[in-house]
């Protein structure tokens, strides 16, 4: 896979399966995008989605379809999508190489 690539953790690609198989929906991908707001400037969004927008990057990792839109591209360049359990809670998070600060959460960014 590029060095550019969005890449998938091992514990997020088997998070993913699980959910996708909960749904009982195989159709459904899973899309990871940028938002302006949070405390640093930008935030990670990830949703489930049937539906291919125009213009999404499509990067099957693991056995996983992963949406990404041109505008958020950019900013996710070289990043891993993680899945992480501990006291803070269940949840996705993104190591991005391309932030030069992030807030404490780790929710946010910023570039």
């Amino acid at each position: 896979m590029a060095s550019n690539a969005i890449h998938l953790s091992p514990s997020a690609a088997g998070k993913i399966q699980q959910l996708v198989l909960e749904e009982m929906n195989p159709d459904l991908k899973f899309r990871v995008y940028i938002i302006g707001g949070g405390c640093s400037g930008f935030q990670y969004g990830f949703a489930f989605e049937e539906e291919q927008t125009e213009g999404d990057m499509v990067i099957e990792d693991q056995g996983v379809s992963m949406m990404i839109d041109p505008m958020s591209f950019p900013y996710l360049m070289g990043s891993t999508v993680d899945f992480l359990e501990d006291l803070q809670g269940s949840r996705f998070v993104v190591s991005n190489p391309n932030a030069k600060s992030t807030c404490g959460c780790g929710s946010s960014f910023a570039i």
